[in-house]
């Protein structure tokens, strides 16, 4: 027996190879990047705060709807990848999303938390005040939907 085959044997961390990219890994990155392009493009163009807004008026018109919108296909993206057949969803991608949606979750709210006197220089945060908090919860609500997952 050659030594590469033993060390297969012998290596029970070496998972089998199974594809990275499956319908709902697919699924779930464009689900991510529409939540990050849908509020990254609301808060650049149509947001009323701005000097001169423009852009679609439905987007003008739903205020801080749009960032509901865009968290919510980021954070749908995120349970998304957290099933088995993605990358995310089995082996060490489980404990790299659950410890980093828990760590983002912590580091949004303690970013808050330690300039909540004055939020105009962090984007996105200056527009949704208390709203953080539920923003880094739901990260770490995420965490809890990787978690499940850990074997």
């Amino acid at each position: 027996m050659s030594p590469l085959k033993r060390k297969r044997e012998i290596d029970v961390l070496a998972g089998a190879r199974e594809p990275i990219f499956t319908v709902r890994s697919v699924l779930a990155l464009l689900l991510v990047v529409a939540g990050v392009a849908w509020i990254g493009y609301y808060y650049l163009v149509p947001r009323p705060e701005r000097l001169h807004p423009h852009g679609p008026h439905f987007m003008m018109e739903w205020h801080h709807w749009n960032y509901l919108i865009g968290f919510a296909l980021f954070f749908v993206g995120l349970f998304v990848a957290a099933h088995p057949s993605t990358p995310l969803g089995r082996g060490r991608g489980v404990v790299v999303g659950m410890l980093g949606c828990f760590l983002a979750g912590l580091a949004w709210i303690c970013v808050f938390y330690v300039f909540s006197d004055d939020l105009s220089p962090i984007w996105v945060m200056n527009d949704l005040g208390q709203k953080n908090l539920i923003v880094g919860i739901a990260f770490m609500a995420t965490g809890f939907a990787y978690a499940t997952r850990w074997e």
